[in-house]
């Protein structure tokens, strides 16, 4: 016969489980982390924002700075490692100001259609009826314009400049992440949570920002990690036609472009932005995939 003490004993250990019994999110992060790509993918990124935050404050030229020195082999004679560009300017320099700007236009873009699309496409799915139908079909319309139609419109009415490249782009990404949110909304929203809420007298806004968006965050980070690498080709597409940011800033886009010209005589103008963004790309996807497996329950 078990004597007390030892149920007591017992019950501190079962207790002690529960408190020990992991969230999905910590579920979720250790998954991630036993992921050798998705964790070589965050070094790799994590050592290129760290060159392109602080690269520039302590490399020995300006990215801006024009010498006599022009269109010299990269040498590590004066540092210039990888040479300079047509004009003079120290190509490495240039090189980590052109990550941050992609970098930059990547980050501010995605998350300028986070916010647009998250807030789209959970108002339209958890609203429903004709709220729902009118909101969707103004998404299709705006799916059915040229993405660079739309960016030269905005350049001739606007002008050229960075920020209209964080509009333009952020613009067209929210399309697809309002459809991603709004297909997630429909799932939860007949859930039994939902209609517990809705017979507390629970407001829809309090619902859509209590229940629903904190159960569509899983896959919205998913497709995050994935929008950016699309954000940074569009903008280095648009960089490579002439229409992405302005001189004296510049991005891998333009690099490549420059590059390109050079080609023949100075192929590594070419060869190392168009590498820089391989792998940039690269780590930035099989992070996605990464997320989407350590955060899939089905993987569980």
């Amino acid at each position: 016969m078990r004597q007390p003490a030892d149920i007591t004993r017992t019950e501190e250990t079962v207790n002690e489980a529960i408190l020990a019994g992991r969230s999905l999110w910590d579920d979720a992060r250790r998954r991630l982390l036993r992921n050798k790509a998705a964790v070589t993918a965050m070094w790799v990124l994590a050592i290129l924002a760290v060159i392109a935050v602080f690269g520039p404050m302590v490399w020995v030229h300006d990215a801006f700075t024009q010498s006599e020195k022009i269109k010299i082999a990269p040498t590590f004679r004066d540092w210039h490692i990888l040479g300079t560009d047509f004009i003079g300017r120290d190509y490495f320099a240039r090189l980590m100001i052109a990550l941050r700007v992609s970098f930059a236009v990547g980050i501010i873009a995605t998350l300028v259609s986070l916010v647009i699309g998250v807030t789209w496409g959970a108002t339209a799915g958890f609203l429903g009826g004709r709220v729902d139908n009118v909101m969707m079909r103004i998404v299709d319309v705006l799916y059915a314009l040229p993405f660079i139609f739309f960016v030269i419109l905005l350049i001739t009415v606007f002008g050229q400049n960075i920020f209209l490249i964080f509009a333009a782009i952020g613009a067209i990404e929210w399309l697809t992440m309002a459809r991603i949110v709004r297909g997630q909304t429909l799932a939860i929203k007949s859930r039994e949570f939902i209609e517990a809420a809705r017979a507390a007298g629970v407001s829809r806004a309090a619902m859509i920002r209590r229940h629903i968006l904190p159960n569509v965050i899983g896959p919205v980070a998913v497709y995050v990690t994935l929008t950016i690498p699309v954000v940074i080709l569009a903008e280095s597409f648009l960089s490579f036609l002439g229409l992405g940011v302005n001189e004296p800033l510049t991005s891998l886009g333009a690099l490549i472009s420059n590059g390109a010209n050079e080609m023949r005589d100075r192929p590594w103008m070419l060869f190392v932005p168009a590498t820089t963004m391989a792998v940039m790309l690269l780590a930035l996807n099989f992070l996605g995939d990464g997320l989407r497996d350590a955060l899939d329950p089905k993987d569980r």
